[in-house]
């Protein structure tokens, strides 16, 4: 997951020349970096390929910064072998980054990551 989050900042950059540096504080961009796909690709960014790659990249990004500050481990889970997924493990809780990626992307582009993000880590303080 660490190679995926390295080719999240390396595509921000190239794609859209926002920087990101795998710190809380650059969450808000990766909501931007989200839309700027499907305004620069319009329908294309939401092709199935495209859309698994750019979530599983910056919902990998975004469980780095996650797991830089509140620790755990990714886990891959083939529960629904038609649908396998990958959530971050953290004590008790399993977060499942490249999902919200998909929700704003996909579903409504009114949902934050950085707002999920920041529940997530709320989650573990408690």
């Amino acid at each position: 997951m660490k190679e995926c989050a390295s080719d999240a900042v390396q595509t921000a950059e190239e794609e859209f020349n926002i920087k990101l540096d795998l710190t809380q504080e650059s969450l808000g961009s990766v909501d931007d970096v989200l839309l700027s796909f499907v305004e620069k690709y319009n329908d294309k960014a939401l092709e199935d390929n495209a859309v698994f790659t750019i979530c599983n990249i910056y919902g990998a990004y975004i469980g780095e910064v996650f797991k830089s500050i509140a620790g755990g481990d990714w886990r891959y889970d083939q529960s629904n072998p038609e649908a396998p997924f990958v959530v971050l493990d953290v004590g008790e809780h399993s977060y499942a980054f490249s999902g919200i990626c998909y929700e704003r992307l996909v579903n409504n582009s009114n949902i934050s990551v950085k707002a999920y993000f920041e529940q997530a880590l709320a989650n573990q303080v408690q």
